[in-house]
C-alpha cells in the first residue's frame, strides 16, 4: 500500500495567486439563458470564477504567489534545494515548465526542479513528494508550486464543464521542524477509470488535426472539441462518494486519530453537491470544513492551498491537525492528515 508517515516535517509557508477577471456564472456565459444558468449554479455552488487572459499561463501565477511568499517569508532563495512544478495545463510540452520557473525565480542550479502532470490530487501527491525528500540531510526547503488555467481546455457551451473551473497558483514552501509532530499520507489510482476526466487529442496517442479542434455537439446536448476537456459527472460523483469517505477512514485509522480530534478537513473544491454529500456521509461538523468554491469554481490541484489561503489564515496561529484529501482526473485520490504550526500565509495575491 501507499501509505506515508514522516516526523519533524511540515508547511512553513503558503501562498496563493489568481487572475483579476473575476467571471460571473449567472451573467457572463452567453450560451445559456440566465434561467438556465442558474439551475447550474444552484447546484454547482459556483457563482464566480477567475479567468486569465490568452497571455496568462500557470506558470505566471505561481510565480506571482511565489514572489508575494519570498517577500512576506524573507526568503534565501539559495536555500530552495528543490522546485516541484503541479499542472496539466504546462507552458510547454518540453521542456519541463519546472526548469523554466527555477531561472525565472532566480533559484540557484543546484536547485532539482521537475514537473508533476496531475489534477485534483496534485497537492497532496506533491506534498508526499517534497515530505519525502527532505528526510535527505541535503535538502533544506522544497517549494511546491500548484497552478492550473483550465479555463482553457475546457468549453464554456459544455453543460456539465462549462460553469466549473477556475485558473490559480499556489506556492508552498515546506521544510524540516523539530516541533512538527507526525504526517500520514495515504495514495491511491483507479486507472480503469482513467477516461472519466479527459482530453482525448493533443498527446501522442491521438495528435492534434484540424478535425480534432472542432467543437462539435455531443450526447445530451453537451458541447466541445477532441481538444477540450470531457467529464463523466456521474462516474466521477460515484468515485468520490464511494472512495473519499474510505480513505478518509484509512488515514484517520493510520494516523490513530479521532475524527473529533482534526481542526479542519479541506477537500479539493470540486462542486457543490458532490462535496455536501461528503460532509454528510462522514458527518462532519460544517464549521470544520472550509469553502471557497462559489468565488474561484474548481482550480484542480490548486484548490486546497486556495483554501487555505482564503479561509484559514486567520485560524492557523496555533498547532492544528488537518485532513487533506484531493481527488479526480487520473482517476486519482491522496489523503493525508498534517500538523501545521503557525505557518506563514499571505494575502491573496490578483496577478
Amino acid at each position: 500500500m501507499a501509505n506515508f508517515k514522516y516526523n519533524n516535517i511540515g508547511i512553513a509557508g503558503l501562498a496563493a495567486a489568481v487572475p483579476k477577471t473575476i467571471y460571473n456564472n449567472l451573467t457572463d456565459n452567453k450560451n445559456f439563458s440566465v434561467e438556465d444558468a442558474a439551475a447550474i449554479v444552484e447546484k454547482t455552488g459556483i457563482l464566480e470564477r477567475r479567468v486569465a487572459d490568452d497571455k496568462t499561463c500557470a506558470s505566471d501565477l505561481c510565480v506571482a504567489a511565489t514572489e508575494q511568499l519570498f517577500a512576506d517569508m524573507n526568503i534565501d532563495r539559495s536555500e530552495i534545494d528543490v522546485l516541484i512544478f503541479v499542472s496539466q495545463t504546462p507552458d510547454f510540452r518540453m521542456p519541463a515548465t519546472a526548469i523554466i520557473l527555477q531561472h525565472r525565480l532566480g533559484l540557484p542550479k543546484s536547485c532539482l526542479a521537475y514537473d508533476v502532470n496531475l489534477g485534483c490530487s496534485g497537492f497532496v501527491v506533491g506534498l508526499n513528494m517534497a515530505f519525502n525528500l527532505l528526510q535527505q540531510d541535503s535538502v533544506r526547503n522544497v517549494l511546491l508550486l500548484n497552478g492550473e488555467t483550465r479555463t482553457k481546455v475546457y468549453s464554456f457551451k459544455d453543460r456539465q464543464t462549462g460553469f466549473l473551473f477556475g485558473d490559480a497558483g499556489s506556492a508552498c514552501l515546506i521544510n524540516r521542524n523539530e516541533k512538527t509532530g507526525p504526517s500520514f499520507f495515504v495514495l491511491n489510482s483507479d486507472g480503469a477509470k482513467s477516461d472519466y476526466i479527459s482530453i482525448k487529442s493533443g498527446g501522442y496517442r491521438f495528435p492534434s488535426t484540424p478535425e480534432s479542434f472542432i467543437e462539435r455537439e455531443r450526447e445530451n446536448g453537451r458541447f466541445y472539441s477532441d481538444e477540450q476537456g470531457y467529464m463523466d459527472g456521474a462516474g466521477v460523483f460515484e468515485f468520490v462518494i464511494t472512495e473519499v469517505p474510505r480513505a478518509v477512514k484509512n488515514i484517520l485509522q493510520f494516523a490513530e486519530v479521532e475524527k473529533e480530534k482534526v481542526d479542519y478537513f479541506v477537500f479539493h473544491q470540486a462542486n457543490k453537491f458532490m462535496n455536501e454529500h461528503l460532509n454528510r456521509k462522514l458527518k462532519l461538523d460544517e464549521q470544520k470544513v472550509p469553502f471557497c468554491l462559489d468565488r474561484f469554481g474548481n482550480t484542480s490541484s490548486v484548490s486546497i492551498p486556495i483554501t487555505i489561503v482564503t479561509q484559514l489564515s486567520d485560524k492557523l496561529s496555533e498547532k492544528n491537525k488537518l485532513v487533506i484529501s484531493g481527488f479526480g482526473v487520473g482517476l486519482s485520490l491522496g489523503t493525508a492528515c498534517i500538523e501545521i504550526d503557525n505557518p506563514t500565509i499571505s494575502k491573496l495575491v490578483e496577478v
